[in-house]
């Protein structure tokens, strides 16, 4: 359904070392994509769709645009809850900032599982798994 999005970062090393741990727990990679910026992606053989991360302002973006003005909520899904544990534990070790430790979310039916951590510049960053 989506290609790719993206949003700004204060302080890019920051938030590449949190991406960095945090994707990785889950099974995603982040790539170089220019000096200002990386994208987290499945694989580099596989690199769409993207999430753009980055500290310069794409031309199209408006003037106004501030970084984490609004901050943005972004889950990714876990293949399972040991995953979910993994990022949890990996992102908070890199600069994250507990938003809600790893449990149960949402109705019962839904059997979801799911953490949730700030990430340097505020952002809500999940990993989720959805049981059978």
């Amino acid at each position: 359904m989506l290609d790719h999005f993206g949003f700004c970062v204060a302080d890019l090393a920051a938030a590449r070392r949190f991406y960095d741990a945090a994707m990785n727990a889950i099974g995603l990679a982040v790539i170089d994509n220019s000096e200002a910026s990386f994208l987290v992606v499945r694989s580099a053989d596989e690199p769409i769709p993207f999430l753009w991360i980055g500290t310069d302002r794409p031309r199209f973006w408006s003037t106004g645009h501030r970084t984490s003005a609004s901050p943005i909520h972004v889950a990714f899904s876990a293949p399972d809850k040991a995953t979910v544990d993994a990022f949890y534990k990996a992102a908070l070790a890199n600069g994250g900032k507990d938003n809600g430790a790893p449990g149960p979310r949402g109705p019962a039916e839904m059997n979801y599982y799911a953490a949730f951590v700030l990430d340097p510049d505020g952002n809500n960053i999940e990993a989720g798994f959805r049981g059978k």
